[in-house]
């Protein structure tokens, strides 16, 4: 996995981004349980969010060797106990015993070229009971070249990222994220068309448009939003 460089820029920029990082955290714990494989693991800003959500063992799998140099920096900050793994690879070369209670993939599965053959093979990593949790950004007319730049292959909506159902496992829950967040990207793609936002730009939407969208979000039932979330659960064993 030596030769796996990250095109994205963006990891530290999007850092910063404390309310809408604890916002979808929030809203996906439930979800979390036993051992978990974070998938595409970055810089480990949102492992520090998620990990406290379950008691097993936590293994970051993040297949660029820089990030993963990082991200195992990141990990000695959070905690030194062996709970903790860092590997640098993909699902694909992770050893073929390995089986995990919760896969998640934050801001990941866009960036798969092949993302249905991806979530089959995390489907067949998953113990009985076991769930997939997926957060990506939404919606194909959001598209901007932003998301190019960074190696995103799509955004999703409820049909896109239903079509990526894993083979025996059911759709648990799925809604979106941030409505308030829309605007904001909708003004991007028609009149800035920037390949990154400014640190300013992020600073505004996480400090005031997310706190409004955790209002509205609810009342929206969740049917809209610049972010889309998808659980999918494993049946127990017969």
């Amino acid at each position: 996995m030596g030769d796996f460089h990250y095109v994205g820029s963006e990891l530290d920029l999007f850092a910063g981004a404390r309310n809408w990082k604890a916002y979808w955290s929030r809203r996906i714990d439930s979800f979390l349980s036993g051992d978990v494989l974070e998938v595409g693991a970055g810089i480990g800003s949102n492992t520090e969010l998620m990990c406290d959500r379950a008691a097993g063992r936590w293994v970051c799998l993040e297949p660029d060797p820089g990030l993963a140099s990082k991200l195992s920096e990141s990990l000695e900050r959070i905690n030194h106990n062996s709970r903790f793994q860092n590997l640098c690879g993909t699902l694909q070369s992770l050893d073929s015993r390995e089986s995990f209670d919760t896969i998640v993939y934050i801001d990941v599965l866009e960036h798969i070229e092949d993302d249905l053959a991806e979530m089959q093979e995390a489907a067949r990593r998953l113990r009985p009971n076991g769930r997939i949790v997926v957060l990506s950004p939404a919606h194909q007319w959001l598209f901007t070249p932003f998301d190019a730049s960074i190696g995103h292959f799509r955004r999703y909506n409820r049909a896109s990222l239903k079509r990526v159902s894993p083979e025996g496992l059911s759709l648990e829950r799925m809604f979106y994220l941030d409505a308030c967040g829309i605007f904001a990207s909708a003004a991007n793609q028609l009149f800035l068309r920037q390949s990154m936002p400014t640190r300013s730009q992020i600073e505004t939407w996480d400090r005031w448009m997310i706190p409004v969208s955790r209002v509205v979000d609810p009342a929206l039932g969740y049917s809209l939003g610049k972010s889309i979330v998808g659980v999918w659960r494993k049946p127990s064993a017969s």
